[in-house]
């Protein structure tokens, strides 16, 4: 009854209708830290069963939360849970979001749902491709400032130098050797007279990584690359490269050496200065707006703003919280107390009629907002 997704938005938010069921959960990759999940899991479901018993009956309750119940019984899902959960519930169905970075743990029922942690989790603007090469082999990598993950690629693509060549290698170019890889994927190179030849064989390999790497996942997906390989490879690597999204830093390593964790760690040194770049020059563009009377950071205006579809961009806080509801309808912005099933977040309800008119949402921690209202706004007239 729940199905596991990963777009975003999902339609599901954009639907009318109470109650909105919104649960984030810590999680554990492995045993025996994730035994304790599904215990923690059902704490939050009692959380929201007491919630909904101001408007509901108990076979009401029972209706609205049978996928959760469900999920809760679901072994081999807790059993391959990352770093977090998201679940998004209503009467009309439930998405399940399994995350690799850490959320706290929060169940809320309401007249919309809470969404701005999966926006900051999902938002381009700290996301970034990763190309593991070696001579042999490559690897392509999706991470974000909270973790790296590797990118499944289809069986169609072929990804070895021996499956891309074939017949017209060197015979030289079979002759390999292994260096520093846990995983022991070879790094082919030559002997003898036949360096030429060798070299020739892996401009040929690296040009078809390039190409496939660009048209078919950065040309859609329009992230930064950064390119992970041995010294030897790098610059035969660049100088070939037609990519437009890959970045000058790089990252001077045997890709296979690296765990995970490390890529991350590597890769958010590079993509950092970037991000930060980017949202400066966001916080100048709303301060400039602002200015000329093109952006508010005045909860009523931005209200009125957003029902009148005018909102380009808004920027909200990340951990804030504004009790009440925003009526889409009208406009108006009533604030009340979040305990209450008719009330939500406002902020929330602010974002996902943004969302449902194609506006941008950028979320950023509280120190870096250009205002302490919770939102910025930038109109779009």
């Amino acid at each position: 009854m729940y199905k596991i997704v990963k777009d975003f938005p999902n339609e599901i938010i954009f639907q009318e209708g109470e109650p909105c069921i919104s649960l984030y959960q810590l999680t554990h990759r492995y045993s025996p830290e994730n035994q304790k999940d599904i215990t923690v899991f059902k704490n939050l479901i009692r959380e929201i069963e007491e919630s909904l018993k101001q408007k509901y009956k108990k076979a009401d309750i029972s209706s609205i939360l049978k996928p959760l119940y469900e999920l809760k019984d679901d072994r081999d899902f807790w059993n391959k849970t990352l770093n977090g959960v998201a679940v998004l519930a209503n009467q009309n169905g439930c998405i399940v979001y399994v995350l690799n970075r850490s959320v706290e743990n929060l169940a809320i029922a309401s007249g919309s749902f809470h969404i701005k942690p999966l926006i900051r989790y999902f938002q381009s603007a700290e996301k970034y491709h990763l190309l593991g090469l070696s001579g042999s082999r490559f690897s392509l990598f999706e991470g974000n400032r909270y973790g790296v993950e590797e990118i499944e690629i289809g069986p169609e693509i072929a990804r070895t130098a021996e499956e891309v060549l074939g017949d017209n290698h060197t015979e030289a170019f079979l002759t390999h050797g292994s260096y520093g890889g846990t995983a022991g994927h070879a790094i082919f190179h030559g002997q003898g007279g036949k360096k030429d030849e060798v070299d020739k064989d892996i401009e040929k390999y690296f040009r078809y990584v390039d190409k496939v790497v660009l048209e078919n996942y950065s040309k859609s997906a329009k992230l930064p690359l950064i390119l992970v390989s041995l010294a030897e490879h790098q610059g035969i690597f660049n100088k070939i490269s037609n990519n437009p999204y890959l970045m000058k830093e790089r990252i001077e390593a045997s890709y296979d050496s690296l765990n995970l964790n490390e890529l991350k760690e590597y890769a958010w040194d590079i993509i950092e200065p970037v991000y930060l770049e980017k949202t400066n020059k966001l916080i100048d563009l709303y301060n400039n707006a602002k200015a000329n009377f093109g952006g508010s950071d005045d909860l009523e205006l931005v209200g009125s703003a957003v029902y009148e579809k005018r909102v380009k961009t808004i920027i909200v806080e990340a951990d804030k919280i504004l009790p009440g509801k925003f009526d889409g309808s009208t406009g108006k912005i009533e604030y009340g107390n979040l305990d209450k099933l008719d009330y939500g977040d406002v902020v929330n309800s602010l974002v996902i009629s943004v969302l449902r008119d194609k506006g941008e949402v950028v979320v950023l921690p509280k120190e870096r907002m250009p205002s302490d209202t919770g939102v910025a706004a930038i109109y779009r007239f």
